[in-house]
């Protein structure tokens, strides 16, 4: 199998990553999401609204 330099620099800044949170998963997901509120961008989420009296 090929060597891809740019898969293996993307692995290596995702075990970077996650070493850096302990590898917690929620750690990382806060973390992401610290990141996106100071972004300045607009967030969209797609979770579905609940229908009044459902």
């Amino acid at each position: 199998m090929l060597k891809d330099p740019i898969v293996d620099e993307i692995r290596r800044f995702r075990e970077k990553e996650a070493a850096k949170y302990g590898f917690d998963v929620k750690k990382m997901l806060a973390a992401a999401r610290r990141r996106q509120g100071r972004s300045g961008h607009k967030v969209v989420s797609f979770v579905a609204k609940k229908k009044p009296g459902a």
